[in-house]
């Protein structure tokens, strides 16, 4: 069989003919490696074809994880023979998610198996015992040799595997170090080859490059049928799981966690991150739609004098969204923070960058700025523009059902939007955001 040369960027998998110090695909530098590939015979094929209309809509039987809010973002479970790539920052709790839907199948009489390729088997059955007892059907090995691994998941055939991590393993017989592009592709194909052959649900988990982006070769994304990224700071508890690919499913739904002593904790209610009631100013309510979910933002803001240059501070809020909400509250409320610090930030951990959460951002500074105390019974949505004008959002009417259920009697909205009537809810219509200000020191302590 013979063989040629191609160069293969390790920063994006793009291929090239002959050696170039820049890649065409990602524009990266110094990043082409020679790699040999066998040259097969074209054989001819004839293939079959079906009439669409003649196929059966069955679905594919889904594999429950154990764990409630994985279930969720999968819709409803993991499929055999279906590969899944977990992703996320350095100590987010991506080892943790897998071991404990691995504990899950085991409990329910399932054969699972975790390739270690990071960690020995000791290591690994210190870290399972922390989250609890460990079953009996749970086996694990440690190894990082591809071939190894995928003659082991043709001989177990178990209902779920891990293989922590993707970038960890490697095959001799390619001349790349372990976590290069070609390893990180090649031993990707081999299991993913195999657990479709072998109907085994398998879970890779995968690293992060410096820009928080998934570590290997961007053919890895398309190699997999689902991608699933966990995000969160390592020193908070609040964990966040999304779908950014799904074969089997729609994308974009959110799955929220907490970090525990025995694990993570499913949260299917965030107003349990809800702080001590303090009716102190720069407090509002929000409440922000992602995915299906409506979730309640605690916003807060301080106004504080400056001894030099004037700050602005933004944590889990958008930095762009809040010079401009004060440039606006300057302009067009009358409300003067340039001489001031500012710092803007979320309760709970809890993101906040859509333009939706606008109305709640600007009363915040408003409120701090203003010295009045918002109501914790009163919660405000809508976006901002550059007039001063509160313009529509979506999903207005689930935002503020869910803010009414998590204990809102008064909601702040704008003008325009289609809103369906909550019962003992009083709804103040704004068109400015000096209206909406004027509500809000209207209804408060």
């Amino acid at each position: 069989m013979k063989s040629r040369s191609v160069h293969v960027c390790r920063e994006c998998g793009t291929a090239s003919a002959r050696w170039a110090g820049r890649c065409a695909g990602c524009g990266q530098w110094n990043t082409l490696d020679e790699e040999r590939i066998a040259v097969k015979p074209r054989a001819t094929t004839t293939l079959a074809t079906t009439s669409l209309c003649d196929l059966g809509d069955e679905s594919d039987e889904m594999l429950s994880t154990g764990v409630g809010e994985l279930d969720r973002v999968l819709g409803g479970g993991l499929v055999a023979g279906s590969t899944t790539l977990l992703f996320g920052e350095p100590g987010v709790g991506k080892s943790t998610l897998a071991l404990m839907s691995l504990r899950a199948l085991a409990r329910s009489g399932q054969r699972v198996l975790l390739i270690a390729a990071e960690e020995s088997t000791s290591q690994v059955a210190q870290r399972a015992r922390r989250l609890g007892e460990v079953p009996a059907g749970l086996e694990v090995t440690a190894t990082t040799d591809v071939q190894a691994a995928e003659q082991l998941l043709r001989e177990r055939r178990p209902a779920l595997c891990v293989i922590d991590s993707i970038s960890a393993m490697s095959d001799d017989s390619l001349s790349s170090v372990a976590g290069s592009v070609p390893q990180v592709r090649h031993a990707a194909e081999r299991l993913c080859g195999a657990a479709k052959s072998s109907a085994t649900a398998l879970i890779l988990v995968g690293h992060v490059t410096k820009d928080g982006e998934l570590a290997g070769p961007r053919t890895l994304e398309h190699l997999v049928d689902t991608v699933v990224r966990i995000e969160g700071d390592r020193h908070g508890s609040l964990r966040f799981i999304r779908a950014m690919k799904h074969r089997f499913g729609p994308t974009g739904e959110v799955g929220l966690l907490e970090m525990v002593s025995e694990g993570l904790r499913d949260l299917p209610d965030a107003a349990v991150l809800r702080g001590p009631q303090l009716d102190v100013p720069g407090v509002v309510f929000t409440v922000t739609n992602d995915g299906s979910r409506s979730l309640l933002v605690e916003m807060q803001a301080l106004v504080a004098s400056s001894s030099g240059s004037p700050r602005r501070v933004a944590h889990q809020v958008s930095s762009q969204r809040l010079s401009l909400l004060l440039a606006v509250l300057e302009a067009r409320c009358s409300v003067d923070t340039s001489a001031c610090d500012v710092f803007a930030a979320t309760a709970g951990g809890l993101p906040a960058n859509e333009p939706g959460v606008d109305v709640a951002l600007a009363l915040a500074v408003a409120s701090a700025a203003k010295g009045f105390a918002v109501a914790r019974t009163l919660a405000a949505m809508g976006e901002v523009g550059l007039a001063g004008e509160l313009r529509a959002i979506t999903g207005l009417s689930r935002r503020v059902r869910e803010a009414h259920r998590l204990g809102a009697t008064t909601v702040i909205v704008p003008a325009q939007g289609e809103l369906d009537e909550v019962a003992g809810v009083t709804v103040h219509r704004c068109q400015t955001l000096a209206d909406a200000i004027e509500a809000a020191q209207f209804d408060t302590y």
